[in-house]
């Protein structure tokens, strides 16, 4: 049976149930419905519903995947690969109440979330300044 994630035609396949009840589903089909569920839009409870899984599951596999692709991206940043979608930052112009750093200075970063979070990163280097924006790029954070 092949699961179609979208439409909930199925129960996700469980490959092998464990004596204390636990499943190991195949692999395929829970890649392709944790990717159906970091879609924009949807309802991850309503998917997990469809396809026979306990929702707070699904959402904990969503979340390690993407704590799973943010160190992978920190970490091939770490070791010197160019990976990131966005245009490479560029020095810009000064504000005239910014003081003057010398060129071999790290640079900053402050970034305002919509749900209050601030984050301000100084002195650092443009390859982790180029993750920190990807990884944040990648959140999706509700305004509060």
């Amino acid at each position: 049976m092949t699961l179609d994630i979208l439409t909930g035609s199925g129960d996700l396949r469980a490959l092998k149930v464990l004596s204390n009840g636990k499943r190991r589903f195949d692999p395929v089909e829970k890649e392709r419905l944790i990717d159906a569920a970091m879609k924009p839009g949807v309802s991850v409870a309503r998917l997990a519903l469809a396809h026979g899984v306990n929702a707070n599951q699904l959402r904990n596999w969503v979340k390690l995947r993407r704590n799973r692709q943010a160190q992978d991206a920190l970490t091939v940043v770490a070791r010197g690969q160019e990976t990131s979608a966005f245009v490479p930052l560029l020095p810009t112009a000064r504000h005239p109440d910014m003081p003057a750093r010398p060129s071999s200075a790290g640079m900053r970063l402050i970034a305002s979330l919509p749900n209050g979070v601030r984050l301000e990163l100084a002195d650092v280097d443009e390859r982790a300044l180029s993750a920190m924006v990807e990884v944040l790029g990648r959140c999706n954070v509700p305004a509060g």
